[in-house]
């Protein structure tokens, strides 16, 4: 191939001493961090599966302890473990303990009678917070005290930030990864490298700077805080996790790469650098699965791989997209093109082969069945992704269509207008990615539904005052749990909430409205019992009081088996 690069062989000893130096200072912090990390079980989105004293039970006498058991082991949240005395003061004596999925809180054995209330916040393996409350009684139930710390549920803007942060590191990675192989392998000689240069140093940049972004916004989506509630101590929690530390990792994988960039960018690099730079690269990939679900999935070895090839063959396929968009279809003659467009059309059928078949994989793990692809949030996005992605494979199989008759390097117009349709499909492909990493995976949110993955009811009303989010679990006969969070109508920020009034009834079968005892547990989140005699279509209805004089009903009709 004459019109594509031919290789200078350099040795590595020619290479200068501050790129050796600089590649070793990256690689000692990467092991620095490796050796940091800190081993701990696989999991992810632990949910409470018992307590005792049990949710709503009646004791004859105050317990020392309150026990409560996860579905996986869980870390803990600084302060966002309570126990709430009748009186509305603190019951719990000490910090608790974490063992695996049990956690054992202290509290005073001497506490009065009455209702208390515990609310908690913890880390699963994916670092994802879980948190939630319940209530127990000594003696004789009594009204239920409030939670006056700070909400335990995430703030909307910080989980917000945190997807955007994770869509900027994918658009990093493809960037980068997309001029570092054509320049490697298939830029023309007679082309200046500048541009694709500068394309790759701002993408490592971006990169950078959504790592060190996601380290920052790791620490109020813990800690259920604002934008700005970050402290030493919870950097210090985070830095001290997985989590930070494979972060870390790949800050310091990146920087021992950008030595080895640096005269790549400059002009063909021997086989040598190329083999390094390749071993940097894929060693930063494994910092995306080893810090998300993939490492705590029921085949966490399996997941991790397979999202590493999923996400290097995403870099590659849309990174050399790019550089043809912007660059080689713009500049390279016909005879270049002619030569470059057979070998990257081959490369493009491989990494979409290869995210197919990663893809597929784990969308087996993490979804687990049919019914969860259709019922669960997760499987939903997976599905818009899918048939995203196919609009996507069928204009890339246009392209190759061009390719494959010839025509494309005499008609580059044609071809870069396909390639850009391609990018901009996939766009929008990265940001359903970037919101599925912080969704729980379909095999857990269908199991986590109190042993009724069928009933678990789930809905959001609206008003002009506020949006209503309603759980109703597990929406059968018998005893039923009432979860309600109040959001702004326009930003989803939390509505705080001065009274809440609920009522069930079913029509058809001549029953009135029940009043819902609620108790509410932060300033927009309150919770409730009630027991559903009949199966048929609940009418449920949410009178909201948001100040004084402003407040507002909803309805909702409830299928109760």
């Amino acid at each position: 191939m004459t019109a594509a690069v031919r290789r200078r062989p350099v040795a590595v000893a020619d290479r200068p001493w501050a790129a050796r130096l600089g590649t070793a200072a990256g690689l000692l912090v990467t092991l620095v961090a490796l050796l940091l990390a800190p081993a701990t079980p696989a999991s992810a989105h632990a949910v409470l599966v018992s307590s005792s004293p049990a949710a709503a039970a009646v004791v004859p006498s105050a317990p020392a302890e309150v026990v409560i058991t996860f579905s996986e082991g869980v870390r803990k949240v600084p302060d966002k473990i309570r126990v709430i005395a009748p009186d509305g003061s603190r019951a719990d004596r000490g910090e608790p303990t974490f063992k695996g999925a049990v956690v054992t809180i202290p509290v005073d054995p001497s506490g009065a009678r009455g209702t208390y209330l515990v609310s908690y916040r913890v880390i699963s393996a994916d670092s994802h917070p879980v948190s939630g409350a319940f209530t127990y009684s000594v003696g004789a139930p009594s009204t239920p005290p409030t939670d006056t710390g700070a909400d335990t549920r995430a703030n909307a803007v910080v989980g917000n930030a945190v997807k955007v942060a994770k869509y900027l590191g994918y658009v990093g990675l493809l960037l980068l990864v997309g001029p570092a192989l054509v320049l490697a392998a298939l830029w023309p000689r007679r082309l200046s490298r500048r541009g694709p240069a500068r394309l790759a140093w701002s993408a490592l940049g971006l990169l950078a700077v959504a790592t060190l972004a996601e380290l920052w916004l790791q620490v109020p989506y813990t800690n259920g805080g604002g934008l700005f509630d970050a402290t030493g101590a919870g950097f210090g929690d985070v830095l001290g996790s997985t989590y930070g530390a494979t972060h870390l990792v790949r800050l310091g994988l990146l920087a021992a790469a950008a030595f080895l960039l640096r005269p790549l960018f400059a002009g063909p690099v021997g086989r040598t650098d190329g083999l390094i730079l390749a071993i940097l690269g894929g060693a930063a990939l494994f910092t995306w699965p080893l810090a998300g679900h993939p490492a705590a999935s029921p085949a966490p070895a399996v997941s991790v791989v397979v999202d590493a090839v999923h996400l290097g063959s995403m870099a590659v396929w849309l990174g050399g997209l790019v550089m043809l968009a912007v660059f080689l279809l713009r500049r390279a003659d016909e005879r270049e093109l002619d030569a470059i467009l057979p070998i990257w059309s081959r490369w493009a059928a491989l990494a979409v082969a290869a995210l197919l078949l990663a893809g597929t994989v784990q969308g087996l793990i993490e979804v687990a069945t049919p019914k969860a692809l259709v019922d669960t949030t997760y499987g939903q996005l997976l599905l818009a992704k899918i048939v995203l992605f196919a609009l996507v494979i069928a204009v890339a199989a246009y392209s190759r269509a061009l390719v494959r008759k010839r025509t494309a390097a005499g008609r580059p117009g044609s071809m870069r207008r396909a390639v850009v349709a391609e990018l901009a499909i996939t766009a929008v492909v990265l940001g359903l990615s970037a919101t599925l990493v912080q969704t729980t995976p379909a095999r857990t949110a269908s199991a986590t539904v109190a042993g009724a993955p069928d009933g678990f009811f789930s809905t959001t009303l609206s008003s002009p005052l506020y949006s209503l989010q309603v759980e109703l679990d597990p929406a059968e006969t018998g005893s039923n749990s009432l979860h309600l969070y109040a959001y702004t109508p326009k930003d989803s920020r939390p509505q705080p909430v001065q009274e809440w009034k609920a009522t069930a009834a079913l029509p058809s079968a001549g029953i009135e409205p029940i009043t819902i005892p609620l108790l509410p547990l932060t300033d927009n989140h309150a919770f409730g019992e009630i027991n559903l005699p009949a199966a048929g279509q609940w009418q449920l209805r949410f009178t909201v009081r948001t100040s004084d004089i402003d407040q507002a009903t909803v309805t909702a009709t409830v299928p109760v088996r």
